[in-house]
């Protein structure tokens, strides 16, 4: 492929704007989790897009919010360092007519950044087209936008408006990812997110924003294409424990089949899961059980 242009553009946002849907709609792949719950995203994903002469790196980031735990502060912080050095910036934005606080200090950031920005309107489907001049409005006054672009990442509608604004942003050079890739992500933490979006679907409330997900196990049979993969689900406690079980493992038993199904589809090879679930108190406080589920700052 004969790439010409290629650079690293930001998509940034409170929790449950879009990013996730967003980033898998630009990559044509599904990279990143997606659930209906804020802070679904914990850390810096890239997505890789080639398109004609031109590579997109696509960084999803985690929501900013105002954090409660230090995984949290972690959290805040890769958002904070993701609008810096990159080639644009991307305010993904809902349909509404007022600047919140996240937004606001995402803008001000922005600004400190002078790299091009475009306002990105997302959820344009459940809206009358009227109502977007009013958001448009009020933006314009925070910042002089290179572009405004409403879209829905969810059907697709204005994505390729989207892409060529953003490809008029890339500098000239090499393509920064190798053909073929999609993400920076491995597949073994890919596998780890997929059962944690599951957990995020499946379960109520606060247990599964208290979970992790390690990897211990990931490795091809010889002379096989089937692939083995052992994972250990964390929770903050014990009752929340007997919740991810299940009543005779039930729990366990869907949220496992779905993430299997998603694993192949990945891997375009057959997997053999196998889930445990163990119980870490107050882990999201714990700066070394953070950085040992790989939330670091590399």
């Amino acid at each position: 492929m004969n790439i010409k242009k290629s650079g690293i553009i930001t998509i940034c946002g409170r929790p449950n704007v879009g990013k996730s849907t967003l980033t898998n709609t630009l990559a044509g792949e599904k990279i990143a989790i997606v659930s209906p719950k804020p802070q679904t995203t914990r850390n810096r994903i890239c997505a890789v897009l080639n398109r004609g002469d031109s590579q997109f790196v696509f960084v999803d980031t985690p929501g900013l919010h105002k954090a409660r735990t230090r995984l949290g502060d972690y959290m805040v912080k890769v958002v904070r360092q993701s609008v810096a050095d990159v080639d644009g910036v991307m305010l993904l934005v809902e349909p509404v007519d007022r600047i919140g606080g996240p937004e606001q200090e995402l803008i001000d950031r922005i600004k400190a950044l002078g790299a091009p920005a475009a306002l990105v309107i997302n959820k344009i489907d459940t809206v009358e087209k009227e109502k977007l001049l009013a958001v448009m409005a009020a933006y314009g006054e925070a910042l002089d936008w290179d572009a405004v672009v409403p879209i829905s990442a969810k059907t697709g509608e204005g994505v390729d408006e989207l892409l060529e604004v953003l490809g008029g942003w890339l500098p000239e050079g090499p393509q920064l990812f190798p053909d073929g890739a999609v993400t920076d992500q491995p597949e073994r933490q890919i596998m780890a997110e997929i059962v944690r979006e599951k957990l995020l679907r499946e379960l109520d409330q606060e247990i599964p924003h208290g979970t992790a997900v390690e990897v211990t196990q990931f490795s091809q049979r010889d002379d096989t294409d089937i692939i083995d993969c052992h994972v250990t689900i964390y929770c903050e406690k014990a009752s929340h424990k007997g919740i991810i079980i299940g009543k005779g493992g039930a729990m366990l038993k869907k949220i496992s089949t779905q993430a299997r199904k998603d694993m192949e589809a990945f891997m375009g090879a057959k997997v053999y899961l196998e889930t445990w679930v163990k119980v870490k108190e107050n882990w999201r406080d714990n700066p070394a059980a953070i950085q040992n589920f790989g939330y670091t700052e590399d």
